[in-house]
């Protein structure tokens, strides 16, 4: 047992083996239960940020920030199990209070700390918009919808922000005070630099607040036709009709004029349908009466249907065809269009008319 103990308090390097083996001890520690703390820390903020019923599970948050929180475990360990060790004499270090592979260490150290810590911010931040977005659903409004993804941008600014000033401080020893007043005069030149951005970013918030549209309408701007599937600090995000993802500056959202398809009551159709020349009188009243009165009497319609015989073509009498669909959805839309249209073909068989195509009749004289 002497032996033991001789071994354990022998100096090596300027520390004793037992303090190289209670490092060497804490860090297999870390390695073998990390997983299990940090699971236990993502369990008890679950708790502590779900009070209500919510449809994420506590994987979800566990998913999100586990390695950066392993990564903060670790760093606390090493620092808690490596303050009290001591470089040997012989090396001649200076203190970490001044310049040398001390200080150097230390302020690395601190640096990866930080940056862990502000990564796990970003996490939570993302866990926290996926939990109000999942309560966001239960609602009827979609206001909810558009503010939550902004709100959480500005979280995420704000964490990376603190973060960058806490390393700057901390590791870099940059006078915080000094360096957001120097902003202030700084301020206008950056302005200057970042126009287009700013402008982005005052449309944002005009967006939010005035509610052109919102997350989810079918809006029309600069002849491209989409749904609105995210509206950030910079840009509004749009999938189109052919399913693509395009981006556009929120500069260009509010300043072009900009049509949403999801405020109209009724989708509008309008089309010419031309019967041959030999069309008597008789039936083309039959045709144009017949059509409005399917059109009026239809369940998607609405009253304010118009089918009139308007023109002499070059190859047809043309019969103008006007009416409003009462749905927003495209797929609705197309079924009642093509009901009609076989309804519309039907009526002009019943009256024994056709068609018309373009034709030309050539008068030949004789010599």
């Amino acid at each position: 047992m002497g032996e033991l103990e001789q071994y354990i308090s022998k100096i090596v390097l300027g520390n004793s083996v037992g303090d190289y083996l209670i490092v060497i001890g804490a860090l297999g520690a870390t390695a073998l239960f990390n997983a299990f703390l940090s699971h236990r820390i993502s369990d008890l903020l679950f708790k502590l940020i779900t009070k209500h019923n919510t449809s994420l599970d506590k994987d979800t948050l566990y998913k999100l920030i586990s390695k950066p929180l392993r990564n903060i475990i670790t760093l606390l360990v090493l620092f808690a199990c490596t303050s009290h060790l001591e470089y040997p004499e012989s090396w001649d270090m200076a203190p970490k209070s001044e310049f040398g592979l001390s200080l150097v260490l230390h302020r690395v150290y601190l640096g990866v700390l930080i940056l862990s810590f502000t990564w796990a911010s970003l996490k939570f931040s993302e866990f926290l918009g996926l939990l109000l977005m999942s309560k966001a659903e239960l609602t009827e409004s979609k206001s909810d919808d558009q503010i939550i993804p902004f709100l959480i941008e500005i979280l995420k600014i704000l964490v990376v922000t603190f973060g960058i000033f806490f390393l700057m401080g901390a590791v870099f020893k940059v006078d915080i005070g000094a360096l957001i007043a120097g902003l202030g005069i700084g301020g206008l030149a950056l302005a200057l630099a970042a126009k287009e951005s700013l402008e982005n970013l005052l449309a944002s918030f005009v967006i939010f607040f005035d509610k052109p549209f919102v997350i989810g309408d079918l809006v029309q701007v600069n002849g491209i036709v989409g749904t609105v599937e995210k509206i950030g600090f910079r840009s509004t995000r749009i999938r189109t009709l052919e399913k693509s993802y395009l981006t556009l500056p929120n500069r260009q959202m509010i300043d072009n004029t900009l049509d949403n398809l999801s405020m109209r009551t009724f989708r509008r159709v309008s089309f010419n349908i031309g019967v041959e020349y030999g069309t008597t009188e008789q039936q083309l009243k039959a045709i144009v009466t017949e059509i409005q009165k399917y059109i009026d009497e239809h369940p998607n319609t609405n009253q304010d249907g118009e089918i009139h015989f308007m023109e002499f073509g070059s190859s047809s009498l043309d019969i103008m065809v006007l009416y409003y669909i009462d749905t927003m959805d495209w797929s609705i839309f197309l079924r009642i269009k093509e009901e009609i249209n076989f309804e519309i073909m039907r009526i002009v068989k019943d009256n024994n008319a056709e068609f018309a195509f373009p034709t030309q009749t050539i008068h030949l004289a004789k010599s």
